[in-house]
């Protein structure tokens, strides 16, 4: 009988092939999406130091305020626009995207063009 792997562990594997072909440095730093069943996170890191040198989710008390539920497309769009803004803040204007293993479809997707408006580009 044929084992088939849970989606989670496919999901991980993928998200390890993508950070073997990219990493976030000082100049263009790494926009890591991470989706759970109920929430969104986004950060952006300096792989070279290690560092998250922004961080925004649909936990935090002020998008959550926005927001009529945390894990559908517009929390993502939303959660988006912010983690742009909090980066244009910091004098990040370039990032790579780093979608975490996950589709690019449906909030991942809303989540990046959000960004992308907002004034990021990648």
């Amino acid at each position: 009988m044929v084992s088939k792997k849970s989606r989670s562990e496919v999901r991980v594997n993928k998200h390890r092939k993508l950070r073997n072909r990219f990493s976030g440095t000082a100049e263009r730093p790494r926009l890591a999406v991470f989706r759970s069943n109920n929430h969104m996170y986004a950060q952006i890191i300096d792989d070279t130091v290690g560092k998250t040198l922004v961080s925004a989710s649909t936990l935090q008390k002020e998008v959550k305020a926005e927001l009529e539920k945390t894990n559908n497309v517009d929390a993502a769009a939303y959660l988006g626009t912010v983690i742009a803004k909090k980066a244009i803040e910091a004098g990040i204007t370039t990032v790579v995207f780093d979608r975490g293993g996950f589709i690019y479809q449906g909030k991942i997707k809303a989540l990046a063009d959000a960004a992308r408006e907002a004034g990021l580009e990648f």
